[in-house]
């Protein structure tokens, strides 16, 4: 369920922005398991807008083994920033920012089971000109740390799979420029904010019991040992976000029933 009063936030967000005709792009961020996903879907089709993910714009796989091979071994798992490609979230603004009544818009998506970028022929088609646009996505908004504070690593994978700190650097420098410039496009970003790091494991592991079908107690320890690491990628930005280190203009903190604590200005 969503709660009325973020369904409102977004929309007020939206009919608030003057964008000179344009449709607003207003963004939802979060960390895994948050709601965001349902959240921006469900304020698209009240708008009359169009809603996609940054997860929907990685780079294929083939180009992550590439980064993985020239920068870090860790670039091969995607999800941290320099592992979206925003040229092409870039060219899907401007189709849906200059489409008509009859425009037929392809969206990107992602296979995460393949690990791979559907191909285009497989690409949701969004029909006419929307009016409003919803990206959501953990990382948007998020700000970029200072050399100092990437040093001590933050979990054991940085610690034994990054001693020297090149991916979170790397990372990091991603976030500094490129990222900060597709922040910067946005009319308007909602941060739900979780009440600690550490309920981040508990809501992404019921997000996928919820996907197989199971309830929470009954997914495989073995997979919640998995998704207990693969968190770890985002850790570090997650909780540089919870801490302040986001570019937002309304957070609404929740808690661990993603229930609505406050909402800040």
């Amino acid at each position: 369920m969503i709660a009325p009063a973020l369904l409102d936030i977004v929309c007020d967000l939206a009919a608030v922005r003057d964008t000179s005709g344009r449709p607003p792009l207003i963004g939802v961020t979060g960390p895994q398991g948050s709601g965001k996903t349902t959240l921006a879907r469900a304020a698209a089709d009240r708008l009359g807008g169009v809603a996609f993910s940054l997860d929907d714009i990685y780079l294929t796989r083939a180009d992550r083994a590439a980064m993985a091979r020239a920068v870090h071994p860790l670039f091969a798992v995607r999800g941290p920033p320099g592992t979206h490609d925003l040229d092409l979230a870039d060219s899907t603004l401007a189709v849906l920012r200059g489409a008509g009544p009859e425009t037929e818009t392809p969206l990107p998506a992602f296979d995460k089971l393949a690990d791979d970028r559907r191909p285009m022929t497989d690409w949701p088609i969004f029909r006419g000109r929307p009016r409003a646009i919803l990206i959501e996505g953990w990382c948007l908004g998020a700000t970029p740390q200072t050399p100092d504070d990437l040093v001590q690593p933050v979990n054991a994978l940085e610690r034994e799979e990054d001693p020297n700190a090149v991916w979170r650097s790397a990372a990091n420098e991603s976030l500094a420029g490129r990222y900060q410039a597709f922040f910067g496009g946005f009319d308007a970003i909602l941060m739900l904010a979780a009440p600690s790091f550490d309920v981040v494991l508990e809501w992404r592991c019921e997000q996928e019991a919820g996907l197989l079908g199971l309830v929470p107690d009954a997914l495989p320890a073995a997979r919640r040992v998995e998704l207990a690491r693969f968190i770890q990628h985002f850790e570090r930005i997650t909780r540089h976000m919870l801490a302040g280190g986001v570019t937002a203009d309304r957070i609404v903190r929740l808690d661990r029933d993603r229930g609505v604590l406050r909402i800040q200005s």
